[in-house]
């Protein structure tokens, strides 16, 4: 299941780590079938690996962005 990255905006920080877990289990578990030869769709490899960026790169928008309004509040 594909998600955009409107749909992976809407969920909490934990709800967005249990899928990013998810995700990466399902990576490991695809990578291990394509090198015993048993994966017929490959291409599960490929969006699996961008779904993933998106996360961790929402993830890390999210931390930067906690980061810099403590910042501000602390400064002023």
């Amino acid at each position: 299941m594909m998600s955009t990255t409107s749909d992976l905006r809407s969920l909490s920080d934990q709800e967005l780590l249990s899928r990013l877990e998810e995700n990466r289990h399902e990576l490991f578990t695809l990578r291990f079938r394509h090198a015993t030869g048993q994966l017929e769709n490959t291409s599960r490899l490929g969006s699996l690996r961008r779904e993933i960026a998106r996360m961790t790169t929402l993830l890390r928008e999210r931390e930067i962005a906690a980061a810099e309004a403590l910042e501000a509040h602390a400064n002023g």
